[in-house]
This record gives structure tokens, sequence and C-alpha cells, in this order.
């Protein structure tokens, strides 16, 4: 709580859940990449980064909770791509909370 403001909504703890996960450099870049790509498999990430695959697993993880990125199973593999719907609730979100300041 920041002064006598209540607890974060859900919707509050979500943005910033996605503003947290956008905050890391190797996190927005894959979101970055997989924009460019459109669909891609965890493999085309690891040789797109410097990263081993374990920690690009990771990252895909935080990106996945946060609910920016999903991912299917095809396979051995898993396709991941941008969660549309979670962006365009990211776009709204932010537009509202910036619509009285800029």
């Amino acid at each position: 709580m920041v002064g006598n403001r209540p607890a974060p909504s859900s919707d509050e703890k979500r943005l910033a859940s996605m503003l947290k996960a956008l905050g890391n450099p190797i996190r927005f870049g894959i979101v970055e990449y997989l924009a460019r790509k459109k669909t891609c498999i965890t493999a085309d990430i690891v040789e797109a980064t410097p990263l081993a695959q374990s920690t690009v697993s990771q990252h895909l993880k935080v990106l996945r909770e946060a609910g920016l990125i999903r991912g299917e199973i095809e396979g051995p593999a898993t396709c991941y791509c941008l969660d549309r719907e979670g962006f365009r609730w990211l776009r709204e979100r932010v537009d509202r909370w910036l619509s009285g300041c800029c």
C-alpha cells in the first residue's frame, strides 16, 4: 500500500507483472523476436540469443506467466507466439493509466 491507497487490485497486479516481465532486456528482446517471426520453437529463440537453453526457458516461463506469450507443444518442441489478447489488454490498461497525464 502506498500512503492511504488500498491494496493493489488484480488488474494492477497483472499490469505490474507484465511491465516487470518486459523490463528485462533479454525478455524484451524475445518479445521483439517473436513479434517479427510470429511463431517459433524454443530452439529458434535459443539460437537468436547468446544464452543457454535453460536460461531461455526460464525467460519464456516468466513471459508466459505474465500473459505475454503462449506456448503450444508440437511433438518434442514447444512453439511460442505472442499472446495477442494479453498485449491488447496491456495496451488498453497503459492507455487508461496514462490518459490523464500525457
